[in-house]
């Protein structure tokens, strides 16, 4: 089974929360904070949407930040995907 999302909608899956602080307090699970990163797993078509054009400007496998109360979480054979729209997502990380 596979997410294919419509319009100017992605599937994003989170990225691991950090274990540790850049100075090396470990914490607990109820303190960290969820991640705004994520890899993206799947892009819709972009097209008219509301009336507008939309064209994407995301790619499958490109790691974004999202606006932290964003998207709706869909769980998919013990996995947890987050659906946002595209401009619900706010940076790509580049290497």
């Amino acid at each position: 089974m596979k997410l294919v999302p419509l319009g100017d909608k992605v599937v994003l899956k989170q990225l691991e929360a950090e274990e540790t602080t850049k100075s090396g307090i470990v914490l607990p699970g109820q303190a960290k904070e969820k991640p705004q990163q994520a890899e993206i797993i799947a892009v819709g078509p972009g097209g008219v949407v509301d009336g507008k054009e939309v064209t994407m400007q995301v790619r499958v496998g490109d790691k974004v930040i999202y606006s932290k109360y964003a998207g709706t979480e869909v769980k998919l054979e013990d996995e947890t995907y987050i659906v946002v729209k595209q401009n619900d997502i706010v940076a790509i990380v580049e290497d």
